[in-house]
């Protein structure tokens, strides 16, 4: 477990705001482009700021996270899978693409807009939203567009330090991928042959911006455009909102517009002529403004996955985490790594793991072993400044109820048969809610079908006559002590205890000897083949009780 970072960075964002406009409320942000689903990597892009803006709250400051909506983004590409006339609608802002086909939504950007919010909603995470599409055509930054039009000389020669870097330097295809998932970040920086402009009109006619600034006149504000389409046009600057600042002067320009002191950027916008290294310039230059503290974050990658991009397609998103997940699972995921190492979301078999450390802390926070950075992590996960996240009031293990759902299929009376076995309190399934439907949900949805546990209906006749002796034996000892260690204790002793028996051991022996482990794995897969003719399957004491004695007996006995 990490250090504390988040309470880090709080001291140095709280000592940092002070110095720059004592008393004023302390800015957070975030930014995020809805060209496509939201993916478990841009989650990053939120957590960071929320964690610590959340901090900041809990220390008595008043703080806002502003999240902006990228929506006034140019639509770059038709994912795989949308009808290809929506290639018609490349170069329109994001707001103005109809969204895929079916969706309920008014627009593309909507249609990816809505499913973050309620993910984000659901994990407590507390936000304003700015839509830069109504900042821009309402004219709220009108001043800034203009002050930047003025400037833009000093842009150029700024952006002018960096662009033979930024073209030397090679771009395997991850980053590449990763540029084109973020959105505005692979935006050109405004330059052209007809000279540097840092705005980009929309076009009156086809609402695209295959646009070229043909001419500009600071005094009167006109602005001449031609667009690919064949219209041209001169505007006035003073009065025209549809079009918007290039990105690379954009983000700067929010910064000094919002008073941001805290965003972190991904490494796509980290390295040597990206975004927030020029940005960083621009801002103090152009705007008069301090850049934001912010750390680099590193990707978030899926278990069996290649890293994230949302250029991809198909990537897991906060949702789909969250219907496999408690959101203060997911939280925690996020809170216990600093924001520059990797980690990886569990959606194969690893998610059983994740959720037994989850509830080994969670055991150590009630008797209070746990270490300090661990009870930080902990309690950012379970709870914020205002609310408690709901948490499964009746907690069984994850890997116990995955077992389960996939061998009843999900039916809930067999299923609370099964699970009192376990424990016997349980007055009903909605006490093992939500973890038992976020279990159910992953065997159904992300277990393999080749993976999943189908008990024989009946017993495998040539196997039990090919049967040796010893291995009749062993079948024997396991079906006479069925009863009596009829509980997920007894029977993990009575499985692990048959090859003891056999090898002249007492069956609570601790002797583990290379020839007794050996003896034990073969006596395991004997029971997995007779039972759900396969070598492996869930954990054996889960599968018996699943089964029952009844069946048990009447699959093993020869």
């Amino acid at each position: 477990m990490d250090a504390d970072w988040v309470a880090r960075f709080a001291d140095e964002v709280i000592a940092e705001a002070e110095r720059r406009a004592p008393g004023k409320p302390i800015v957070c942000a975030s930014g995020l482009s809805p060209s496509g689903p939201i993916h478990l990597g841009n989650l990053r892009e939120v957590m960071t700021p929320h964690l610590v803006a959340d901090e900041i709250r809990r220390r008595g400051h008043e703080c806002v996270h502003i999240l902006s909506w990228d929506d006034f983004d140019r639509f770059r590409k038709v994912p795989a899978g949308v009808d290809p006339s929506w290639y018609e609608h490349i170069g329109k802002p994001l707001t103005s693409v109809p969204a895929p086909p079916g969706s309920p939504y008014a627009n593309w950007a909507e249609h990816f807009k809505a499913p973050m919010a309620a993910a984000l909603a659901e994990m407590g995470v507390e936000f304003r939203g700015i839509s830069q599409t109504e900042m821009y055509t309402s004219g709220a930054y009108r001043e800034q567009v203009l002050l930047a039009m003025r400037e833009r000389r000093k842009i150029d020669a700024i952006l002018g330090q960096y662009r033979t870097k930024a073209k030397a330097k090679a771009k395997d295809d991850d980053e590449a991928a990763a540029l084109e998932g973020s959105g505005a970040a692979g935006e050109d920086d405004g330059s052209g042959a007809g000279g540097y402009y840092p705005y980009k009109p929309y076009c009156s006619v086809c609402d695209r911006d295959l646009t070229t600034v043909t001419s500009y006149d600071d005094e009167t504000t006109a602005l001449a455009y031609t667009c690919a389409c064949g219209h041209s046009e001169t505007v006035m600057l003073t009065e025209h909102t549809r079009g918007k600042l290039v990105w690379k002067v954009d983000w700067p320009m929010r910064w000094a517009y919002e008073g941001v002191v805290f965003e972190p950027s991904g490494v796509d916008h980290t390295s040597p002529g990206s975004s927030f290294v020029v940005g960083g310039q621009i801002v103090r230059e152009v705007f008069g403004a301090d850049q934001p503290i912010g750390p680099m974050y590193a990707f978030v990658g899926i278990s069996g996955m290649a890293k994230m991009s949302s250029s991809k397609g198909g990537v897991p998103t906060p949702a789909d985490a969250l219907s496999i997940m408690e959101p203060a699972l997911l939280r925690w995921l996020y809170a216990r790594r600093r924001p520059n190492q990797s980690f990886k979301v569990s959606f194969d078999q690893e998610i059983q793991r994740m959720y037994d450390e989850w509830d080994t802390l969670s055991r150590k926070i009630a008797d209070g072993t746990a270490l300090p950075a661990d009870q930080a992590a902990y309690r950012r996960a379970a709870t914020t400044a205002s609310v408690t996240l709901p948490e499964t009031p009746r907690r069984l293990p994850y890997r116990t109820l995955a077992s389960v759902a996939d061998i009843t299929g999900g039916e809930e009376e067999q299923t609370l048969r099964i699970l009192r076995e376990f424990d016997h309190e349980i007055a009903g399934l909605d006490e093992l809610r939500p973890r038992l439907d976020r279990a159910q949900h992953w065997v159904t949805t992300y277990v393999p079908a080749e993976d999943r546990t189908q008990v024989r209906e009946e017993p495998d006749t040539a196997l039990l006559a090919s049967l040796g002796a010893t291995e009749r034996e062993s079948l024997k000892l396991l079906s006479d002590g069925l009863d009596e260690h009829w509980s997920l204790d007894g029977l993990t002793t009575l499985v692990y205890g048959v090859p003891k028996i056999q090898a002249g051991l007492d069956i609570g022996d601790k002797a583990a000897t290379p020839e007794l482990k050996a003896a034990q794995r073969a006596f395991f897969s004997l029971l997995y083949r007779l039972l759900v003719g396969r070598e492996t399957g869930p954990r054996l004491p889960t599968l018996l009780l699943t089964v029952g004695r009844d069946r048990v007996r009447g699959l093993i006995d020869s």
